[in-house]
Protein backbone atom coordinates (compact mmCIF):
# COMPACT_ATOMS: atom_id res chain seq x y z
CA UNK A 1 0.00 0.00 0.00
CA UNK A 2 3.06 2.60 0.32
CA UNK A 3 3.76 2.44 -3.14
CA UNK A 4 0.64 4.16 -4.08
CA UNK A 5 2.12 7.29 -2.23
CA UNK A 6 4.50 7.42 -5.40
CA UNK A 7 1.29 9.13 -7.18
CA UNK A 8 -0.31 12.17 -5.71
CA UNK A 9 -1.55 13.56 -8.67
CA UNK A 10 -3.11 12.73 -12.30
CA UNK A 11 -2.57 14.16 -15.85
CA UNK A 12 -5.26 14.33 -17.81
CA UNK A 13 -4.51 13.77 -22.02
CA UNK A 14 -7.77 15.69 -22.85
CA UNK A 15 -10.28 15.66 -24.79
CA UNK A 16 -8.18 17.21 -27.88
CA UNK A 17 -4.33 18.20 -28.06
CA UNK A 18 -4.78 21.14 -30.32
CA UNK A 19 -5.07 24.70 -28.70
CA UNK A 20 -7.02 26.44 -31.45
CA UNK A 21 -9.56 22.42 -31.04
CA UNK A 22 -9.81 23.33 -27.38
CA UNK A 23 -10.82 27.41 -27.01
CA UNK A 24 -13.08 26.61 -29.68
CA UNK A 25 -14.43 23.46 -27.33
CA UNK A 26 -14.38 26.09 -24.28
CA UNK A 27 -16.79 28.75 -26.30
CA UNK A 28 -18.51 25.60 -26.90
CA UNK A 29 -18.89 24.15 -23.86
CA UNK A 30 -19.52 26.78 -21.54
CA UNK A 31 -22.84 28.09 -22.52
CA UNK A 32 -24.14 24.15 -23.27
CA UNK A 33 -23.19 24.04 -19.63
CA UNK A 34 -24.44 27.02 -17.84
CA UNK A 35 -27.72 26.33 -20.23
CA UNK A 36 -27.80 22.69 -17.99
CA UNK A 37 -27.93 24.22 -14.79
CA UNK A 38 -30.35 27.42 -16.08
CA UNK A 39 -32.44 25.00 -17.76
CA UNK A 40 -32.88 22.31 -14.84
CA UNK A 41 -33.03 24.88 -12.13
CA UNK A 42 -36.02 26.75 -14.13
CA UNK A 43 -37.87 23.51 -13.89
CA UNK A 44 -36.53 22.87 -10.05
CA UNK A 45 -38.15 26.48 -9.57
CA UNK A 46 -41.14 25.94 -11.28
CA UNK A 47 -42.35 23.16 -10.17
CA UNK A 48 -41.82 24.17 -6.01
CA UNK A 49 -43.52 27.22 -7.07
CA UNK A 50 -46.71 26.74 -8.94
CA UNK A 51 -49.38 24.77 -7.81
CA UNK A 52 -50.49 22.81 -10.89
CA UNK A 53 -47.25 20.97 -10.52
CA UNK A 54 -47.47 19.03 -7.21
CA UNK A 55 -48.24 15.73 -8.64
CA UNK A 56 -46.07 12.74 -8.00
CA UNK A 57 -44.95 13.00 -11.51
CA UNK A 58 -43.38 16.54 -11.29
CA UNK A 59 -42.10 15.65 -8.18
CA UNK A 60 -39.77 13.59 -9.80
CA UNK A 61 -38.92 15.54 -12.81
CA UNK A 62 -37.66 18.17 -9.91
CA UNK A 63 -35.27 15.70 -8.29
CA UNK A 64 -34.02 14.35 -11.90
CA UNK A 65 -33.48 17.98 -12.56
CA UNK A 66 -31.48 18.37 -9.58
CA UNK A 67 -29.42 14.98 -10.03
CA UNK A 68 -28.88 16.43 -13.58
CA UNK A 69 -27.48 19.61 -12.28
CA UNK A 70 -24.86 18.00 -10.03
CA UNK A 71 -24.27 14.59 -12.45
CA UNK A 72 -22.79 17.24 -15.33
CA UNK A 73 -21.19 19.57 -12.61
CA UNK A 74 -19.08 16.82 -11.35
CA UNK A 75 -17.14 16.54 -14.24
CA UNK A 76 -17.59 19.65 -16.99
CA UNK A 77 -16.74 22.26 -14.65
CA UNK A 78 -13.11 20.75 -14.52
CA UNK A 79 -13.22 19.58 -18.39
CA UNK A 80 -14.20 23.47 -18.75
CA UNK A 81 -10.92 25.09 -17.53
CA UNK A 82 -8.17 22.40 -18.51
CA UNK A 83 -9.49 23.41 -21.99
CA UNK A 84 -7.38 26.92 -20.81
CA UNK A 85 -5.29 25.12 -19.18
CA UNK A 86 -1.42 23.94 -20.15
CA UNK A 87 -1.33 20.80 -17.85
CA UNK A 88 -4.35 19.53 -16.90
CA UNK A 89 -3.95 17.73 -13.35
CA UNK A 90 -5.85 16.40 -10.19
CA UNK A 91 -5.13 15.31 -6.88
CA UNK A 92 -5.36 11.49 -6.03
CA UNK A 93 -7.55 12.55 -3.54
CA UNK A 94 -9.78 15.11 -6.01
CA UNK A 95 -9.66 12.28 -9.20
CA UNK A 96 -11.11 9.33 -6.08
CA UNK A 97 -13.98 12.23 -5.16
CA UNK A 98 -14.69 12.46 -8.88
CA UNK A 99 -14.73 8.83 -9.43
CA UNK A 100 -17.18 8.66 -6.27
CA UNK A 101 -19.67 11.45 -7.18
CA UNK A 102 -19.94 10.62 -10.94
CA UNK A 103 -21.18 7.24 -10.08
CA UNK A 104 -23.32 8.62 -6.96
CA UNK A 105 -25.40 11.23 -9.30
CA UNK A 106 -24.88 8.60 -12.71
CA UNK A 107 -26.83 5.64 -10.88
CA UNK A 108 -29.12 7.95 -8.88
CA UNK A 109 -30.35 9.07 -12.47
CA UNK A 110 -31.03 5.64 -12.95
CA UNK A 111 -33.00 4.76 -10.43
CA UNK A 112 -35.38 7.80 -10.57
CA UNK A 113 -35.86 6.97 -14.14
CA UNK A 114 -37.31 3.73 -13.07
CA UNK A 115 -39.42 5.25 -10.48
CA UNK A 116 -40.63 7.57 -12.98
CA UNK A 117 -41.57 4.57 -15.25
CA UNK A 118 -43.10 3.08 -12.72
CA UNK A 119 -45.05 6.17 -12.05
CA UNK A 120 -46.66 6.76 -15.36
CA UNK A 121 -46.93 2.89 -15.40
CA UNK A 122 -49.62 3.31 -12.60
CA UNK A 123 -51.27 6.84 -13.65
CA UNK A 124 -51.72 4.40 -17.03
CA UNK A 125 -52.97 1.02 -16.08
CA UNK A 126 -54.42 1.96 -12.33
CA UNK A 127 -55.78 5.44 -12.99
CA UNK A 128 -58.26 4.96 -10.42
CA UNK A 129 -56.04 3.76 -7.67
CA UNK A 130 -53.28 6.33 -8.97
CA UNK A 131 -53.80 8.94 -5.97
CA UNK A 132 -53.40 6.39 -3.27
CA UNK A 133 -50.91 4.61 -4.69
CA UNK A 134 -48.79 7.65 -5.44
CA UNK A 135 -48.97 8.39 -1.79
CA UNK A 136 -46.97 11.96 -0.81
CA UNK A 137 -44.96 9.01 1.62
CA UNK A 138 -44.29 6.34 -1.43
CA UNK A 139 -42.97 9.72 -3.50
CA UNK A 140 -40.59 10.26 -0.33
CA UNK A 141 -39.54 7.01 -0.23
CA UNK A 142 -38.94 6.52 -3.25
CA UNK A 143 -36.57 9.61 -3.85
CA UNK A 144 -34.87 8.70 -0.81
CA UNK A 145 -34.46 5.04 -2.21
CA UNK A 146 -33.02 6.43 -5.39
CA UNK A 147 -30.33 8.46 -3.75
CA UNK A 148 -30.08 5.57 -1.05
CA UNK A 149 -29.19 2.83 -4.23
CA UNK A 150 -26.63 5.98 -5.73
CA UNK A 151 -24.93 6.01 -2.27
CA UNK A 152 -24.34 2.48 -1.90
CA UNK A 153 -23.17 1.79 -5.55
CA UNK A 154 -21.07 4.31 -5.50
CA UNK A 155 -19.36 3.27 -2.11
CA UNK A 156 -18.66 -0.22 -3.72
CA UNK A 157 -17.18 1.86 -6.71
CA UNK A 158 -14.80 3.72 -4.51
CA UNK A 159 -14.10 0.98 -1.89
CA UNK A 160 -12.57 -0.86 -4.79
CA UNK A 161 -11.08 1.72 -6.37
CA UNK A 162 -9.17 3.54 -2.97
CA UNK A 163 -7.51 0.27 -2.84
CA UNK A 164 -5.44 0.33 -5.59
CA UNK A 165 -1.93 1.22 -5.79
CA UNK A 166 -0.72 3.60 -8.14
CA UNK A 167 3.07 4.02 -8.37
CA UNK A 168 3.31 5.50 -12.25
CA UNK A 169 2.92 6.47 -14.81
CA UNK A 170 0.53 9.06 -13.88
CA UNK A 171 -1.08 10.23 -17.36
CA UNK A 172 -5.04 9.29 -17.64
CA UNK A 173 -6.07 9.11 -21.08
CA UNK A 174 -9.52 10.90 -20.82
CA UNK A 175 -10.33 14.22 -19.89
CA UNK A 176 -12.18 12.95 -15.93
CA UNK A 177 -11.22 10.72 -13.84
CA UNK A 178 -13.38 7.22 -14.25
CA UNK A 179 -12.76 3.54 -12.81
CA UNK A 180 -11.40 1.74 -16.42
CA UNK A 181 -8.90 4.58 -17.23
CA UNK A 182 -7.48 4.31 -13.64
CA UNK A 183 -7.48 0.60 -13.85
CA UNK A 184 -5.17 1.08 -16.54
CA UNK A 185 -2.66 3.11 -14.22
CA UNK A 186 -2.92 0.89 -10.94
CA UNK A 187 0.25 -1.65 -10.49
CA UNK A 188 -1.20 -4.82 -9.61
CA UNK A 189 -3.50 -7.30 -10.93
CA UNK A 190 -6.98 -5.57 -11.03
CA UNK A 191 -9.15 -8.69 -12.83
CA UNK A 192 -10.99 -9.49 -9.66
CA UNK A 193 -11.67 -5.13 -9.55
CA UNK A 194 -13.04 -5.75 -12.65
CA UNK A 195 -15.62 -8.80 -12.06
CA UNK A 196 -16.27 -6.81 -9.42
CA UNK A 197 -17.27 -3.66 -11.46
CA UNK A 198 -19.16 -6.03 -14.13
CA UNK A 199 -21.12 -7.19 -11.37
CA UNK A 200 -21.90 -4.23 -9.76
CA UNK A 201 -22.68 -2.22 -13.16
CA UNK A 202 -25.76 -5.45 -13.89
CA UNK A 203 -27.54 -2.76 -11.99
CA UNK A 204 -27.91 -0.76 -14.50
CA UNK A 205 -28.33 -3.31 -16.98
CA UNK A 206 -31.23 -4.69 -15.63
CA UNK A 207 -32.91 -1.21 -14.39
CA UNK A 208 -32.67 -0.50 -18.54
CA UNK A 209 -34.32 -4.06 -19.13
CA UNK A 210 -36.67 -3.05 -16.71
CA UNK A 211 -37.36 0.45 -17.87
CA UNK A 212 -38.07 -1.04 -21.55
CA UNK A 213 -40.53 -3.46 -20.16
CA UNK A 214 -42.44 -1.32 -18.46
CA UNK A 215 -42.52 0.58 -21.19
CA UNK A 216 -43.93 -1.87 -23.72
CA UNK A 217 -46.15 -2.88 -20.51
CA UNK A 218 -47.82 0.35 -20.82
CA UNK A 219 -47.71 0.70 -24.80
CA UNK A 220 -49.90 -2.57 -25.20
CA UNK A 221 -52.37 -1.38 -22.57
CA UNK A 222 -52.88 2.12 -24.33
CA UNK A 223 -54.15 0.17 -27.00
CA UNK A 224 -57.05 -0.38 -24.72
CA UNK A 225 -57.64 3.53 -24.24
CA UNK A 226 -59.35 6.39 -25.95
CA UNK A 227 -57.82 7.88 -28.91
CA UNK A 228 -57.46 11.13 -26.60
CA UNK A 229 -56.22 9.52 -23.49
CA UNK A 230 -53.95 7.52 -25.74
CA UNK A 231 -52.55 10.74 -27.29
CA UNK A 232 -52.41 12.61 -24.13
CA UNK A 233 -50.65 9.29 -22.75
CA UNK A 234 -47.70 8.65 -25.41
CA UNK A 235 -46.92 12.25 -25.28
CA UNK A 236 -45.39 12.05 -21.65
CA UNK A 237 -44.23 8.50 -22.09
CA UNK A 238 -42.24 9.93 -25.49
CA UNK A 239 -40.68 12.22 -23.34
CA UNK A 240 -39.38 9.51 -20.88
CA UNK A 241 -38.79 6.75 -23.48
CA UNK A 242 -36.20 9.74 -24.92
CA UNK A 243 -34.47 10.79 -21.96
CA UNK A 244 -34.04 7.12 -21.56
CA UNK A 245 -32.97 6.41 -24.94
CA UNK A 246 -30.34 9.47 -24.62
CA UNK A 247 -28.91 8.38 -21.06
CA UNK A 248 -28.43 4.36 -21.52
CA UNK A 249 -27.52 4.42 -25.05
CA UNK A 250 -23.89 5.79 -24.75
CA UNK A 251 -23.45 4.20 -21.04
CA UNK A 252 -23.99 1.00 -22.83
CA UNK A 253 -21.66 1.69 -25.37
CA UNK A 254 -18.64 2.88 -22.97
CA UNK A 255 -18.99 0.42 -20.40
CA UNK A 256 -20.38 -2.74 -21.44
CA UNK A 257 -18.04 -3.07 -24.80
CA UNK A 258 -14.47 -3.87 -24.08
CA UNK A 259 -11.80 -1.21 -22.95
CA UNK A 260 -10.50 1.08 -24.90
CA UNK A 261 -8.92 4.38 -25.59
CA UNK A 262 -10.39 5.78 -29.04
CA UNK A 263 -10.79 9.60 -29.25
CA UNK A 264 -14.77 8.36 -29.80
CA UNK A 265 -14.89 7.48 -26.33
CA UNK A 266 -14.19 10.79 -24.71
CA UNK A 267 -16.69 11.89 -27.84
CA UNK A 268 -19.44 9.64 -26.43
CA UNK A 269 -18.60 10.54 -22.67
CA UNK A 270 -18.81 14.89 -23.25
CA UNK A 271 -22.19 13.41 -24.92
CA UNK A 272 -23.91 12.07 -21.63
CA UNK A 273 -21.88 14.19 -19.23
CA UNK A 274 -22.86 17.79 -21.34
CA UNK A 275 -25.29 17.14 -23.78
CA UNK A 276 -27.78 15.17 -21.83
CA UNK A 277 -28.13 17.09 -19.11
CA UNK A 278 -29.03 19.86 -21.20
CA UNK A 279 -31.61 18.11 -23.17
CA UNK A 280 -33.30 16.70 -20.97
CA UNK A 281 -35.15 20.08 -19.71
CA UNK A 282 -36.04 21.38 -23.46
CA UNK A 283 -37.37 17.50 -24.08
CA UNK A 284 -39.72 17.63 -20.64
CA UNK A 285 -41.23 20.98 -21.05
CA UNK A 286 -41.97 21.28 -24.75
CA UNK A 287 -43.56 17.74 -25.10
CA UNK A 288 -45.33 18.48 -22.02
CA UNK A 289 -47.72 21.63 -22.06
CA UNK A 290 -48.79 22.00 -18.85
CA UNK A 291 -44.56 22.49 -17.81
CA UNK A 292 -44.72 25.13 -20.72
CA UNK A 293 -47.94 27.26 -18.83
CA UNK A 294 -46.48 27.13 -15.84
CA UNK A 295 -43.11 28.38 -16.78
CA UNK A 296 -44.68 31.26 -18.55
CA UNK A 297 -47.19 31.89 -15.62
CA UNK A 298 -43.99 32.23 -13.50
CA UNK A 299 -42.12 34.50 -16.21
CA UNK A 300 -45.47 37.18 -16.23
CA UNK A 301 -45.35 37.01 -12.41
CA UNK A 302 -41.69 38.04 -12.20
Amino acid sequence: MASRNNVTEFIFTGLFQDPGVQKVCFVVFLPLYLATVVGNGLIILTVSVSKSLHSPMYFFLSYLSLVEISYSSTVVPKLITDLLAKVKSISLEGCLAQVFYFHFFGVTEVFLLVVMAYDRYVAICKPLRYTTIMSRGLCHILVAGSWLGGFLHSIIQIFITIQLPFCGPNVIDHYFCDLQPLFKLACTDTFAEGVTILVNNLITQCSFLILVSSYIVILVILRNHSAEGRHKALSTCASHITVVILFFGPAIFLYIRPSSTFTEDKLVAVFYTLITPMLNPIIYTLRNAEVKNAIWRLWGRK
